[in-house]
Formats: structure tokens, sequence, C-alpha cells
């Protein structure tokens, strides 16, 4: 498998089981930085039909079959260490969302459930929104069917988009401020922020930490919302000294705009709730944008959850409490 191959497999599997032709497959490369003819992608369709790993439907297109996925979770592991840190770069890049217009791209994590439990996920999930461990009210529901940005919701499920955390990282990269993206955790709360209790690091991680927290159960979003002692997601970052002030500043501003996220920020070169900082950083500690899914597991509903999934704009979301 080349990395062209693998491309191609990962903007098909977005499509989950929408038919799309070269030209489609084409555009989209572009966005992961690669610029291919039709006429080239037909020819690495070919191979990827003889491997079976995509099926032919006339000249409407391809589809990837289960083979494929399977292909595309294996191929290549090595090449994905790092991948994590990597893609949260390149989306901090990408964020454009302008606060004073609340115009432009955010980043979205995007959640599955099945579609026949919207209503008992939406009452389990309403406390959460109203806590602070929470990125954002505002959230996106599509049906079986329906995209939320360029991905497709699959049969059977309800698509549920939350805004990610690396949104924050965008818009402080925006105004001048860089972010490094250090852990994705498991933070106790006791009334306050106490510790972490388990961390995994973005670098040389080809897995999103928080997707593993929530399949392994190691939340208790639930019992922080409601008892105020639980375990929540979230990340722990560090940005440079000299931007503290600039940061507290912009962290008022996000919270005007219905933006939170950021539960604390440090001091200059101490540690953060027993994390060490490097020299002339000060920590910052963001909530997962996926503690309301952890509370759907918690509480018994299986979901799939992808961090950091889609691009989309802000625009086009909703506050929760008017989903339904």
């Amino acid at each position: 498998m080349t990395k062209t191959m693998l491309a191609i497999l990962r903007v098909l599997d977005k499509q989950a089981d929408k038919i799309c032709g070269s030209r489609a497959i084409s555009r989209q490369l572009k966005v992961h930085g690669l610029d291919l003819t039709e006429r080239t992608v037909r020819y690495h369709l070919r191979i990827l039909d003889e491997r079976g790993f995509t099926k032919v439907f006339g000249k409407e297109g391809r589809m990837i079959t289960r083979r494929g996925r399977e292909e595309l979770s294996q191929a290549l592991v090595s090449e994905k260490v790092g991948f994590v840190i990597s893609k949260i770069e390149t989306l901090s890049y990408l964020t454009n969302l302008d606060l004073d217009t609340q115009e432009g791209n955010i980043i979205l994590n995007l959640s599955y459930f099945p579609d026949d439990k919207i209503r008992e996920a939406i009452k389990i999930m309403k406390p959460v929104f109203s806590s602070p461990y929470v990125m954002s009210d505002k959230v996106i529901l599509k049906m079986s069917g329906e995209n939320i940005g360029n991905v497709t919701v699959p049969d059977g499920l309800a698509g549920f988009g939350t805004v990610c955390s690396v949104t924050i990282n965008g818009i402080f990269l925006k105004s001048g401020i860089p972010v490094i993206s250090r852990f994705g955790g498991v933070l106790q709360i006791n009334s306050e922020p106490q510790r972490f209790t388990a961390l995994i690091g973005y670098e040389g991680s080809s897995l999103d930490p928080l997707e593993i927290f929530i399949k392994s159960r190691m939340t208790d979003v639930t019992g922080a919302v409601k008892n105020h002692s639980g375990k929540i997601l979230a990340s722990f970052r560090e940005i440079p000294v000299v931007s503290i002030e600039k940061a507290e500043q912009l962290r008022e501003t996000l919270r005007e705009k219905g933006i939170g996220g950021i539960l604390m920020l440090g001091k200059p070169n101490q540690p953060l709730l027993e994390m060490p900082v490097s020299m002339d950083r000060a920590g910052m500690i963001i909530v997962g944008g996926l503690n309301p899914v952890a509370a759907l597991e918690e509480a018994g509903i299986t979901t799939a959850s992808k961090a950091m999934s889609t691009l989309c704009s802000f625009s086009d979301l909703v506050k929760f409490k008017d989903i339904l």
C-alpha cells in the first residue's frame, strides 16, 4: 500500500455508504495535500479494485469495502506514529473562526449512536451541557444519510457533532499565541479540578487519547456534573509566558461568544495540577469536547466517536437546547 492509495481509501471511508467518483476523490485529496488528476486517481483505483479494497459501481464510482476498511486501520502503523499531533497542528491552522462575526470554520468531533436512542441521549447529555465541562453549548445533530461537514452519517445511526478542544489552538494561533498540545487525560474533579489520574501524550500517538478513555469507561462525567465528584476528559497544553495576559483576555472573549473550554491557566514556569511545564511556558487545561458522549457510554448507550473529525462552519451549529 502506498500513501496515495491509503489517502484514497480515507476519502472513500469518510463517504460512509455513498458512491464516490474520481473527480470528487481528486477534489477531496487536495484537502490532504495531494494534487492528483482524475486519470491518476483512476489508475490507483484500479489497483485497489484488484485487491478487493474498493468496489466498482459502473461509471458512478467506487465504495470502500470491508476489507478496505480493515486495510486502512492496519496499514503502515509505523507511519501513523505522531499522527495525532500532526493532525492537531494541521487543523489548528485551518481553523478560521472570526469571534466578532462568529463566522468561519471550527473543528468538530463526530459521534454516532443508535437513532432510536436520540431522546434518551439528549436527556442524559442535558446536565453536561449546563456544566463547565463542555467546549460549547452549540452542536449539530443529523440523521442517517445526511452530511456533517464532509462526512455522511451511516444508516441506522444519529450523527452528533461537538466543538473539538483543538478549536482553542486555532483561535489562539490566529491571535498570535502558539499552543503546544502535550497530553490528553482523565481529570479528577472534587468540587474543583484536583489532578490527572491518567495521561497519554499526543506526541508519538497514533490514536486520540480521549477516544481511548471513553471506550475504557475511565470517566465519570455524570458524577462530576451531578455530585461535583467524578472524572472528566481534559487535555494539558502549554503557551508562552509572554502571552499569558493576552490568553486571559481571549479566554473572557471566548466565554462571551459561547465558547468555554479553558478550565485553568497556570502561572509562569510553575506546575499546574502537579504537571510540570517547559521553560518560559505556562500550563493550560482544556476540557474535552467529547465529555457529553462519555456520559452516554457511562449510561450504557453504545457510541462510536472520532475526535477532530471534520471542519464545519460555526454558523451551522445550533444550541443544544434547540436540537429537538
